[in-house]
């Protein structure tokens, strides 16, 4: 269990990641058209879910998943306006914005420290 203000950034980190991973499993569902596509697009699940199932042994898990998916969400619209050609949208653009300060508000607000009956997997 980590303790009180220590240790939980790497956690953190885990759950940024995971985030970010989100947006290539997401693209690789639309994209992928060969089996090192589909490869690619099944290992970055793996590895997705890997980082979350960590980080919630550490962290809240309402504020994990609410990170993680939000950030996954965000970075999702990125790559669709960069690699897809959606058109970029004000109201989208704002959205996602309040989507980012939502996001960071629940890591600003969640404590530092798990869950006193959370106890660490081997």
């Amino acid at each position: 269990m980590a303790a009180a203000g220590r240790g939980t950034g790497r956690y953190w980190a885990l759950v940024f990641a995971g985030g970010l991973i989100e947006t290539v499993w997401v693209v690789g569902l639309k994209a992928a058209a060969t089996p090192l596509g589909w490869a690619v697009t099944i290992g970055a699940i793996a590895v997705n879910f890997a980082l979350l199932m960590r980080a919630i042994r550490f962290l809240p898990v309402g504020s994990v998943y609410a990170v993680f998916c939000g950030l996954g969400a965000a970075a999702s619209v990125l790559a669709e306006t960069l690699w897809f050609g959606e058109p970029v949208q004000p109201a989208k653009i704002a959205l996602i914005a309040l989507l980012i300060v939502g996001v960071a508000g629940l890591k600003l607000v969640t404590p530092l420290a798990p869950a006193p009956d959370v106890k660490k997997a081997p």
